[in-house]
Formats: structure tokens, C-alpha cells, sequence
């Protein structure tokens, strides 16, 4: 195998899914940061809780396994400021957690548990998007991926909720935003981004598209969630049927995601990549493998402008499921094929996909 320019991975994690075999050739010259930080392992939700630390371990060996050289550049993440987070959350938002975390750890409510090292994982996971966008901008690398947890897609404006802290890859977008750019972020969690399409419902700058189940936890994300005001039509949400597959998916970029992000025109894309809609996940009902993360994560890589793609980890609650895909994740961002599981098909939600093009390709 070939050296990743990672540290090497935690031996006590165990992986079952079989060896990618000979990646296709890299796109010339591709590079792809890794932003990772030990740091976010300090955040304990407690050892029966699905966002468990030993999340970002199986990330890093699964992008490990995948052999991808000298395409990889790992990078450390800045902490974000208060400034920083303040950009997209309330002050009640930012003191809670600092208080809770500063008390030694505590509950933000039923899914959302701090340890005492909870605040700064979360002020680096918030970091990393910001670090990364500098990164590309300065030319060091042409895609991002930010191992980082705690995740951030379900953070709203005024509450922390669904095991997320602060909404990381909301604060890099109202950067951009805030800068001049049109930025497309893309979530394909199994859960809806509420957080995220709460954000930035009225903005006519950030294209906010989703494909996830539904009906599912939080509960938002239905078809006619479109935004409002000045950003009307800027939010796309495709809710899917328990059991969807990997074809649903694709057809769903090919149809109706591409024809409005192309009419959208960003400037930068980013990427909610959560795993949860593999198979093997124990939290959700979809249908998805390793191969369909390739598949909807190239499609997404076309869609930016060159060296202006950064991803973000979210959910993906199952170790082995959560390597494989975001191995085939990173792999497609080098312009790499890594498929430890192939793509799949059959499942249902085409109707799904016919609503979605009616509602907003006739706009």
C-alpha cells in the first residue's frame, strides 16, 4: 500500500469490508487535505452514545486503506473564534456550551452530551471548514475533508441539538458568503441539515440541497421547503423512503440537483458528508454502500469550481460502514475511484425524485 502521509490508524479498530484493490488513476496532480485533530477525540458523549470518539479512528483508516499516496496532506485545524461562531449562532448557543463544558460536561438536551473537552473539539470542528477554505484559496491542495467531530448540520441558529455544537460547515459558508461568493452546500446525511436550511432559508447567496429519509428525526426537510424571501428556491430538499438506494440518489443529481445548481452558479461547494445512509447504519432505514458514496461525491466534486470543494464529516454511526464510505469519499475528491463495496440499486423513492423536478425545475 501505498504511504498515505497519515498517522497510522488505531489497531484496535477492526474493519470486515474487502480491499478496495487498484485505484484508477488520480486526476493529474489532485491533492486533498486531511484536517484532523486529536483534540476532537476529547469529546465523550459517554460510551453508549453512537457519536462515540472512536468515530474519527475508523474515518482515518478507512482513508488510509484506500492508498492514496501523496494525494493526501493532513493538516491541523485552527480553532474557531467566538467571532467566528457568533456568525451563525446566538450568544446563548456559544455561552451554554462553554458553560456546560466548563462545568465539566453535562447534557444540552437528550442527544446532546458535553465532556469537559467537548467545547474545544467543537471550536476546532468548527475551525477546520474556515482553516480548509483558506487552504484552498492559497492554493495548497485543490479538495478538503475535515475529520472532525462533533458534527454541526443540525445546529440552528439559537440551539445546539441532534449531537452537534456549533454548525461547521454553516460557519465556513457565512464566510464565504460574507466574502462575495455564491456557495452550494450539498448534504447527503440520512438526516435532515436542519440547522443548515434554518441558516440560511432567506439567503439568495447559499444553495442548500438535502436528500435524506423521511419522515426521520428531526422531522424537517419536507418537499416544499423551498426557502423564503430573497432566498426563495435556494433550498432543495429530496426526502426519501426508507430502504432508497443508491440509483434514487444518482437520478436525483442527474435530473433535478444539477439543472438548479447549475442555474445556481457557485463559486464553492460544500459538502455535509454524512454516512448514515449506508445499510449497516443502526440509526437509520436507507439503502446506500460504500460505492453509491463514490458515485454521489464525484457528482458533487464536478459541480465546484477547481480547488474550491470542502467536505465535512457528519453522521455514520456503523465503524466498518463508516471507513468504507468515507474512504470511497475521499477517494472521489482526489479524483480516485475506491469502491470497497459496489453501488446499489432497486430500492424505492423515484416518486420522490418526479416531485422534487416538478417543484423546482418549473420555477
Amino acid at each position: 500500500m501505498a504511504d498515505s502521509g497519515l498517522s497510522p490508524p488505531d489497531p484496535n479498530v477492526r474493519y470486515a469490508h474487502e480491499s478496495p484493490g487498484p485505484a484508477l488513476a488520480r486526476l493529474a496532480g489532485v491533492s486533498v487535505l486531511f484536517l484532523a485533530d486529536e483534540r476532537c477525540l476529547d469529546h465523550d458523549p459517554g460510551r453508549r452514545h453512537p457519536e462515540r470518539p472512536r468515530r474519527v479512528d475508523a474515518v482515518r483508516q478507512g482513508v488510509v486503506e484506500a492508498g492514496l499516496g501523496d494525494a493526501l496532506v493532513e493538516r491541523t485545524p485552527e480553532a474557531a473564534t467566538v467571532a467566528d461562531l457568533r456568525t451563525v449562532h446566538g450568544a446563548d448557543v456559544v455561552e451554554r456550551a462553554a458553560e456546560t463544558a466548563g462545568a465539566g460536561g453535562g447534557a444540552l438536551d437528550p442527544d446532546t452530551i458535553l465532556s469537559a473537552g467537548s467545547l474545544t473539539a467543537a471550536r476546532l470542528a468548527a475551525g477546520a471548514g474556515l482553516t480548509a477554505v483558506a487552504e484552498l484559496s492559497a492554493g495548497a491542495a485543490d479538495a478538503a475533508f475535515c475529520a472532525v467531530r462533533p458534527p454541526g448540520h443540525h445546529a440552528t441558529p439559537l440551539r445546539s441539538m441532534g449531537f452537534c455544537l456549533f454548525n461547521n460547515v454553516a460557519i465556513a459558508a457565512a464566510r464565504l458568503s460574507a466574502d462575495g461568493e455564491r456557495v452550494l452546500i450539498v448534504d447527503y446525511d440520512a438526516h435532515h441539515g436542519n440547522g443548515t436550511q434554518d441558516i440560511f432559508y432567506e439567503s439568495p447567496d447559499v444553495l442548500f440541497v438535502s436528500l435524506h429519509q423521511f419522515p426521520a428525526y428531526p422531522g424537517t426537510g419536507a418537499l416544499d421547503e423551498c426557502g423564503a424571501g430573497a432566498g426563495g428556491g435556494t433550498t432543495l430538499n429530496v426526502p426519501l423512503p426508507p430502504g432508497a438506494t443508491g440509483d434514487v440518489y444518482r437520478r436525483a443529481f442527474d435530473e433535478v440537483v444539477g439543472p438548479v445548481v447549475e442555474r445556481f452558479a457557485p463559486t464553492w461547494v460544500l459538502l455535509s458528508a454524512g454516512f448514515d445512509a449506508h445499510r449497516a447504519d443502526p440509526l437509520t432505514m436507507l439503502g446506500l454502500r460504500a460505492g453509491d458514496f463514490a458515485d454521489l461525491t464525484a457528482a458533487v466534486r464536478s459541480m465546484a469550481p477547481a480547488g474550491r470543494i470542502v467536505a465535512f464529516l457528519e453522521g455514520g454511526y456503523d465503524l466498518e460502514a463508516l471507513g468504507a464510505s468515507a474512504a470511497a469519499c475521499v477517494a472521489a475528491l482526489a479524483g480516485e475511484s475506491c469502491r470497497p463495496e459496489p453501488a446499489t440499486a432497486g430500492g424505492p423513492g423515484g416518486g420522490a425524485v418526479d416531485m422534487a423536478a416538478r417543484l423546482h425545475l418549473d420555477r
